[in-house]
């Protein structure tokens, strides 16, 4: 499943399915992966269930389940042409200018 044009509520129970998919491929329990992750047992069935969560918890969950390096890759600046990058090399070397002394 892609992202494209899914409501958060879609992307987010996407996300849990896919945990869950992946707990099970590493023969865990819910109980297993919910200690492994410091977490409540509660907490990881929301989780696998709709998605619903805090960032922490997905994190802890990616980690114990291994899956850092599938992280790597959220939100990077993903820069597309030669100019594009003089944009964006453009913007953040803008300063403001130094303010006027008033006497």
């Amino acid at each position: 499943m892609t992202f494209h044009l899914s409501t958060s509520a879609e992307i987010q129970h996407a996300l849990g399915v896919r945990l869950r998919e992946q707990r099970l491929a590493q023969s865990l329990t819910q109980r297993e992966l919910a200690q492994m992750a410091g977490l409540s047992l509660g907490a990881l069935r929301k989780l696998e269930s709709n998605g619903q969560c805090s960032l922490e918890t997905l994190i802890r969950v990616a980690q114990a389940l291994g899956l850092q390096e599938a992280m790597d890759d959220l939100f990077v600046l993903k820069r597309q042409s030669i100019a594009q990058m003089e944009q964006i090399d453009a913007v953040s070397r803008r300063r403001r200018a130094p303010r006027k002394k008033t006497s």
